[in-house]
């Protein structure tokens, strides 16, 4: 199929945010993200910041404050930006450490590093019926971002200008929380039954998973360049840099693994050897790959 294009309103995905990452942004730990289940009732939200103790009731109370002016600037830039999805749903198979997306071979990494031998060492396309099965698998590619610069509606106040920054990073996120769960009940349709509430959604309680560019199952960021020949990203607005870097900053890519033993995991160290394997799958210099595989080498 070819790629489609869903456009998303904010209050339309504000209700699938994330909120731990939100927090851990500004420095504060993921108990304090649970302020997004009391804060619409008042003796809730008191309860909730005595439940800190003595000590911690100053920062609780901060971590209510900055809550408050996220949720006065959502409904602020709800009409003003939109987050613009793209998603193809792609014929494929396996072929050892590559997939095969339609006409496009998408290389990956394996798990190289020894560990218990009674582990596996993985690769994404273990998640995906190989060639030898005669047996055509359906592999999912998306992006997502944030239709303009939202920044700009604070261009006098820092504050609010980084405030800003971090809420559009949740809400491309939040965007394909949406799409996904979209794309498993209907479009690809493989969950058509799945019925959980948001919370379970966000721990990821779904059946497949979502890989993004930079997950540690997924972290070569020039798989950019192969996402962007099967989706032609500037449909909804993303350029990539030299590095493959979006732009938009408040962006996301990434695959769509329908498999029901599929999970995440870290790809971790590979050796001198793989990396040349990978570069010349992927039809690149050792040299420049070494530079994209920094973290893994």
């Amino acid at each position: 199929m070819q790629p489609i294009v869903i456009t998303y309103k904010v209050h339309e995905v504000v209700p699938y945010i994330n909120w731990i990452y939100f927090f851990h942004a500004w420095d504060f730990g993921s108990k304090y993200a649970t302020v997004a289940k009391v804060y619409e009732n008042n003796a809730e939200r008191a309860t909730w910041i005595t439940s800190f103790g003595e000590q911690g009731r100053v920062k609780a109370t901060e971590a209510l404050n900055l809550f408050r002016e996220a949720n006065r600037l959502l409904a602020r830039l709800d009409g003003l930006i939109e987050m613009k999805t793209i998603y193809r749903l792609c014929r494929a198979n396996a072929d050892g450490n590559n997939l095969l997306l339609e006409d496009t071979l998408l290389p990956l990494l394996r798990q190289q590093e020894v560990h218990s031998k009674r582990k596996p060492y993985l690769c994404l396309s273990d998640f995906v019926y190989p060639l030898s099965a005669e047996k055509t698998d359906t592999v999912g590619v998306f992006a997502a971002t944030v239709s303009n610069d939202a920044t700009e509606f604070c261009v006098n106040d820092p504050y609010k200008r980084l405030l800003v920054q971090t809420l559009c990073d949740r809400l491309a996120e939040a965007a394909t929380e949406k799409l996904h769960q979209y794309i498993r009940r209907e479009a690809w349709g493989y969950a058509k039954d799945e019925e959980l509430d948001i919370p379970d959604l966000l721990a990821g309680k779904f059946k497949g998973i979502r890989p993004a560019v930079g997950y540690p199952c997924l972290p070569d960021q020039s798989i950019n360049f192969i996402l962007d020949k099967l989706l032609d990203m500037q449909q909804i607005g993303i350029t990539l840099t030299e590095n493959g870097a979006m732009s938009p900053h408040a962006s996301v890519s990434g695959l769509m693994l329908g498999h029901p033993a599929a999970h995440y995991f870290a790809v971790g160290k590979i050796g001198e050897d793989q990396l040349e394997d990978y570069a010349k799958r992927r039809q690149m210099d050792t040299a420049q790959m070494r530079k994209f595989l920094a973290a893994n080498l």
